[in-house]
């Protein structure tokens, strides 16, 4: 909806309950309510990486549009890409409501959904409508896979959805970082993780030789920097194909509300911003920039997402931001990279990664 609109509608919104909130936003979506917003079509973000054309640099971040039911509409908004998901293969509820709460005071969420979903079969129903609209928006399509809860092999949950979505992806993200599957974050450790990417990757080769899209892994922003260098030491061995920094954090600042910091989930929006923004350049610092990545956390204007490519992100994501802000600011960020680009004398975004490393 234009930025008036959003104005008037979010009293409403914010209103409601968070989750049902947004159920009503996707619904609206689904019904072609789809803002009309204005975004800079400019070679300068044009971004080519893992040789796919990123229109722009800014993405949407997974667990906006769990089960791909609105990659059109959000590309219609100005995303350059959609990551949609997380899936799982088997339908799941995720964990009991309430399980996501607001803090406008400090332009921030917490949530402990637990991937509620419908599925594989109904994700890939959605992915391949979407697929064949011969009009489509322009965009790049990532899909983010995760594992159902309580199972005895991970590595099999992945896989799984490697074979059965990989060939729609235009990459794939392998996420092993959200603190509300229990067990889940162990997967990033160097014992489990190693094995982990080499069972997905063989997947990939016998599943998706027709169309091979680079596999990304999402990692958490609590990570020490002893263990963040083991698993970049991982992600280089393996040959994975970038990372996506980070996830949710388990972080409780003082300035949250008594009632917030009791909450548990993890945390995002404003309070992450320089977290992930750190974790980056130390990533990024760390592989000398062999490992593309992709910067999320906190983003809500252009400086936070500016910042982030400076850090090292080819690309940034965003999803918290929108429930404060509204559509509008997708096109506000594009922007302010491009006036960002002018003033530090560069031609082009991708001059930027990584200069303040």
């Amino acid at each position: 909806m234009p930025s008036a609109l959003f104005t008037l509608a979010k009293p409403i919104l914010h209103s409601m309950d968070p989750e049902t909130a947004h159920g009503m936003t996707l619904k609206a979506l689904q019904a072609g309510l789809v803002p009309c917003c204005t975004v800079p079509n400019d070679e300068r973000l044009q971004t080519t990486l893992w040789n796919r054309t990123f229109p722009n640099p800014v993405g949407l971040a997974a667990g906006f549009d769990k089960n791909a039911d609105v990659v059109e509409p959000m590309l219609k908004i100005g995303f350059g890409f959609v990551e949609a998901g997380t899936v799982t293969p088997r339908p799941q509820d995720g964990n009991p409501r309430p399980r996501v709460f607001r803090d406008p005071a400090n332009d921030a969420v917490i949530n402990r959904m637990g991937f509620p979903n419908k599925g594989a079969d109904n994700f890939r129903h959605n992915i391949e409508r979407f697929l064949e609209k011969k009009d489509r928006a322009r965009g790049v399509l990532g899909i983010n896979i995760g594992m159902n809860k309580g199972v005895e092999d991970p590595a099999k949950d992945y896989c799984d959805l490697v074979q059965m979505l990989g060939q729609y992806a235009d990459y794939l993200t392998v996420n092993i970082s959200s603190p509300n599957t229990p067990g889940l974050r162990n997967l990033q450790s160097r014992e489990n993780l190693v094995p982990l990417l080499t069972r997905i990757l063989e997947q990939r080769a016998k599943s998706c030789a027709s169309n091979m899209p680079p596999l990304l892994v999402k990692l958490a922003p609590d990570l020490t920097e002893e263990q963040l260098q083991d698993i970049a030491a991982s992600l280089i061995e393996v040959r994975i194909d970038g990372v996506i920094l980070g996830n949710t954090t388990l972080d409780r600042p003082e300035y949250l509300s008594a009632g917030m910091r009791q909450q548990a989930g993890g945390l995002s929006g404003k309070p992450l911003t320089q977290k992930s923004t750190q974790i980056i350049r130390t990533f990024y610092s760390m592989t000398h920039g062999a490992l593309p990545i992709i910067g999320v956390g906190g983003i809500s204007n252009a400086d936070d997402a500016y910042a982030k490519i400076r850090a090292g992100a080819s690309l940034v994501q965003l999803y918290t931001a929108l429930v404060f802000q509204g559509p509008a600011l997708v096109s506000d960020i594009l922007n302010g990279l491009l006036v960002q680009l002018e003033k530090d004398g560069f031609n082009h975004i991708s001059q930027a990664i990584g200069k303040s490393a």
